[in-house]
């Protein structure tokens, strides 16, 4: 990695971690949509790896197992804001896990759309910690700056 240096008045973008449904093969590939749409004003960390095998055995010896998951952890806790999209065609196991980690962080948007399997049970989730919540990845785009700003204050 290059060494970057950042000087004063320079502000920095809000760091945004597209979690979510990612299931290669099932998923469409949303966090793409978000970054093309927004690539110019904010950081995103996408957890979708382009040389991801699914043939790794997902155990915490594994390296390139736990380089992929301690990378996820490190960046959620690191962002401003999480995006978290359920995919209907998936059942996204790891992405309830992380609903269930940051739900209460206060930096939370959550897109879950009818047809999601457990969609009664994320919305009882981000009600509760009021979550701000979108039905789909175009009311996620259509309505990002009232979201971003409702995160921050």
């Amino acid at each position: 990695m290059e060494t970057i240096e950042i000087k004063p008045p320079y502000t920095l973008p809000k760091k945004i971690f597209l979690a979510g449904s990612i299931e290669m093969g099932k998923a469409e590939n949303w966090q793409e949509k978000i970054v093309n749409t927004f690539n110019k004003s904010y950081l995103f960390f996408n957890p979708r790896r382009d040389d991801w095998d699914s043939s790794w055995e997902q155990k915490i010896e594994n390296v390139q197992f736990n380089e992929q998951v301690t990378w996820e952890l490190n960046a959620l806790d690191s962002s401003d804001i999480i995006v978290m999209y359920f995919d209907p065609n998936t059942k996204s196991p790891i992405s309830l896990l992380e609903l269930g980690l940051y739900a209460a962080s206060g930096k939370l948007i959550v897109c879950c759309p009818e047809g999601f399997w457990r969609k009664g049970n994320v919305d009882i989730v981000c009600q509760r910690y009021k979550v701000p919540t979108v039905e789909t990845i175009q009311d996620l785009i259509s309505n990002w700056d009232y979201l971003i700003n409702k995160l921050n204050g």
